[in-house]
């Protein structure tokens, strides 16, 4: 009987060490996955969404591939260089594009080096064009313009359905770098309302630049790229920044609600002297990555903060304003927090890592949302879950990004789950295989 209980117990052992392998191989994946979110050398590259498709982009539109709203493409941008992407729109939802350029570390750029962005009709007539740069300083970072094809009656010739191009553009001097960008894009779609209401913006809002939060500060490390932002809410956050680097938050802000934030570098320290110029930046995105406010800062080695200009609260009707911060506050979601450190800072001050203290408040109660007709895509990117606006976005801890990973921290805790819940039926099989033999052998002894 010992015999027979032995094996039982020993095939039940040898599958409960597979699973535990398993799992500590999960463990693993999670905290590399960890490192990877943690914030990026100054010479590693941009986090891109880690389901990102790779993607050419045409360098004419009749050859162009289709972007599916909700899914995000990587895809690369020569010098002076022109690429077209296909779009395929409905008539009843607006559809939103980004594109996110990663230059090298070692390029040389100037003022005039950027990013274009425009969405235009089958036969060539513009929707919406935006240009972003890298700004006086010249610093490689992660740069986002975007596009839109609104169903608005302002916008008639783009209203209805069928094929779209997104153009994205290199622009520069003949001087620009030659080596190729990276490139993030995504595409996102938000529905109709289900009642129409006042088609004008909100006539007055509390543009009075408000107190930045205080108190002790809590350990928050930046992520390299937009889905791989780290969650913030409101409170102080503190964390370190190094010349050329890049870092990404998400702050969940719900309708009604008002967000602030400000960043400031600590001193260098020790005799050092020197000044660069627009050498802290700080960026406020909204959830389709359409940029809504920028400030920098110079530095010359003492404490400086960069603060973002007071924006409205979010509300629905804030598209219908032709003033871009308050225009982008037009959906709740996750907003994003981009802060740019130049690269030249290393030239007089040394290559860090400094201090960096982010102090982000949220004001205002959550609204009811305007009664969308339907789905966004991704799913629910344009509101704040529960769990968020129970938490006040105070105690988020680090996170991911986008819907997609948080699909995927959903995942690996569902395969942790599935993992002890076979665990459990093996344990469960093996006792009741061990039990009936018992019985048997208590029934016959002599077998």
């Amino acid at each position: 009987m010992e015999g027979h209980d032995d094996e039982g117990w020993r095939d039940m052992g040898w599958r409960t060490a597979a699973v535990a392998a398993v799992l500590c191989t999960s463990a693993v994946g999670t905290s590399a996955f960890a490192s990877e979110a943690s914030p990026s050398s100054p010479s590693s590259s941009y986090g891109f969404a880690p389901d990102a498709r790779p993607i050419v982009g045409a360098k004419q539109p009749g050859e162009a591939e289709t972007l599916q709203p909700g899914a995000s493409y990587r895809s690369s941008l020569p010098r002076a260089a022109t690429r077209y992407y296909r779009l395929e729109l409905d008539a009843d939802t607006n559809a939103y594009v980004s594109a996110t350029a990663v230059p090298r570390t070692d390029d040389k750029l100037s003022l005039s080096d950027g990013l274009k962005v425009s969405v235009r009709t089958a036969d060539g007539h513009s929707c919406s064009t935006q240009t972003a740069r890298f700004g006086a300083s010249g610093s490689p970072h992660p740069i986002t313009a975007s596009g839109a094809r609104t169903t608005s009656p302002r916008t008639p010739l783009c209203t209805d359905g069928g094929t779209y191009y997104v153009v994205v553009e290199r622009v520069g001097t003949a001087a620009s770098p030659g080596g190729d960008w990276d490139l993030e894009l995504t595409a996102a779609t938000e529905p109709g309302l289900r009642q129409t209401g006042e088609a004008t913006a909100p006539r007055s809002w509390d543009s009075a630049t408000p107190a930045p939060p205080t108190g002790a500060a809590r350990s928050r490390p930046g992520g390299p790229g937009f889905a791989r932002a780290a969650s913030l809410g409101q409170g102080v956050w503190r964390t370190g920044l190094s010349p050329g680097q890049t870092l990404f938050y998400r702050v969940p802000v719900d309708w009604g609600q008002q967000l602030s934030a400000t960043a400031e570098l600590d001193g260098a320290g020790g005799d050092a002297r020197g000044y660069t110029a627009d050498a802290l930046d700080l960026t406020l995105y909204n959830p389709v990555r359409v940029a809504v406010e920028d400030t920098d800062r110079g530095y010359d080695g003492s404490r400086r903060a960069a603060a973002l200009a007071p924006v409205p609260p979010v509300d629905y009707r804030n598209r219908y304003t032709g003033i871009p911060r308050v225009k982008g506050m037009r959906f709740a979601g996750s907003y994003f927090l981009a802060v740019h450190l130049s690269a030249a800072v290393a030239d007089d001050f040394g290559d860090g890592p400094f201090g960096l203290t982010l102090r982000v408040r949220i004001k205002g109660a959550a609204q009811d949302g305007p009664g969308y007709a339907g789905q966004s895509v991704p799913r629910n990117l344009f509101q704040v879950s529960p769990q968020e606006r129970a938490a006040g976005g105070a105690d988020l801890g680090t996170g991911n990004g986008d819907t997609a990973m948080r699909a995927v921290a959903v995942g690996g805790i569902g395969t942790g789950t599935v993992l002890l819940v076979v665990l459990g039926v093996w344990t469960l099989t093996a006792r009741r295989r061990a039990a009936v033999q018992m019985r048997a052998r208590a029934q016959n002894p002599t077998a």
